[in-house]
């Protein structure tokens, strides 16, 4: 239960990246602790088992990729991953900013998250993933953890052929 899944479809990582945005978004109006803390507790749960255990992961995986986008693109789970954290890093430390009173730094804090998950969302481009990509090739993060990650570059050209689940 507490597996993150590789390889993992992109596009349910994208639709993902969008319900963040949402509420992402509801979290910079609403500018309440509990808002900043749905947001973090999704990327803990996302940090841990992927689409598992989170609503946000579960609606993508069984609904909106099935049946809306109707695609399969797969690539490699640990930036996907690594992602993830970071987005918990970040909704955290909103969430703390919130908790201690700091609401426009925690509205700044998510307006950083919200960026990054547009670019996913909309783009298909994963900040993260593309750090993983930079701290594999510093040698920060060792070749074992994901051999196809390599080259993040080539990857990304490799698995842009888009292909249609039945």
């Amino acid at each position: 239960m507490l597996t993150f899944p590789n390889p993992v479809n992109d596009y349910a990582a994208r639709s993902t990246a969008g319900l963040v945005v949402l509420l992402a978004v509801v979290a910079i109006i609403v500018n309440h602790p509990i808002v900043y803390a749905l947001l973090a507790i999704g990327f803990a749960l996302r940090v841990a088992s992927g689409p598992t255990l989170s609503p946000f992961g579960q609606l993508s995986v069984r609904v909106i990729v099935p049946y809306v986008i109707k695609k399969t693109k797969l690539v490699p789970g640990p930036p996907k991953r690594f992602a993830q954290t970071i987005g918990l890093v970040v909704s955290g430390t909103a969430l703390v900013l919130s908790l201690l009173g700091f609401g426009l730094g925690a509205q700044i804090a998510t307006g950083v998250l919200i960026v990054a998950a547009l670019l996913e969302s909309v783009l298909g481009f994963c900040l993260g993933c593309t750090i993983f990509g930079y701290l594999q090739r510093w040698g920060v993060i060792p070749d074992s953890v994901c051999e196809a990650c390599n080259n993040i570059s080539l990857r990304s050209r490799e698995t842009s052929g888009e292909q249609v689940s039945g």
